[in-house]
């Protein structure tokens, strides 16, 4: 991969109350190229279309991947990978950090009716997740529109187990979470 190849890194700061959400886009020789903030709703459903709206507003058609950290961010407000790939040509790329047996069962214990029937269609029509080593750890990764998920990870991760557009656009949720001059909180 070229090392001006560009990742936009999307994680969160969740915190029970609310979720700050960040968009990190990193080049693949990890020069950190821009930011973008917004929040999601806990326990909503609106993750999708938030994402959409924060690649809108950063404008970068120089990005190539998009990275996801995690597909059920604040309180399962479930990111649908297909829409998102759908809506950008990105190669969309889900990546978790811990082995699961899954959210189904989660999500049918915590959501009633129609929240939960809808939280489960979006849930099983993402694509299977996969084991990706990544020097001595691993992680997991969903995938739509990329041929070679584990390469891409690979390529965003300089050490560790987290690509480093994930792990820079967390650092950055957490900073503006704990911002002071955010007063809606």
């Amino acid at each position: 991969m070229k090392a001006g190849a560009r990742a936009l890194g999307v994680a969160e700061s969740y915190t029970g109350s609310h979720s700050t959400v960040a968009g990190a886009v990193v080049r693949a020789d990890r020069v950190v190229d821009g930011f973008a903030f917004d929040r999601w709703t806990v326990g909503g459903t609106d993750a999708t279309d938030t994402t959409l709206a924060l690649l809108r507003r950063l404008n970068r058609p120089d990005v190539r991947y998009l990275l996801l950290s995690g597909i059920a961010p604040a309180w399962f407000n479930l990111l649908d990978l297909r829409r998102l790939h759908d809506a950008t040509a990105l190669p969309t790329l889900s990546v978790s950090f811990e082995e699961s047996p899954g959210l189904a069962d989660t999500i049918r214990r915590e959501f009633d009716g129609p929240a939960c029937r809808r939280r489960l269609a979006t849930y099983y029509a993402q694509p299977d997740r996969r084991r990706v080593a990544v020097g001595e750890d691993s992680c997991w990764v969903r995938a739509v529109g990329c041929e070679d998920p584990a390469g891409v990870v690979r390529a965003f991760t300089p050490e560790g187990g987290r690509p480093e557009p994930l792990r820079v656009a967390r650092l950055a949720a957490r900073a503006a979470d704990r911002s002071p001059d955010d007063r809606s909180r």
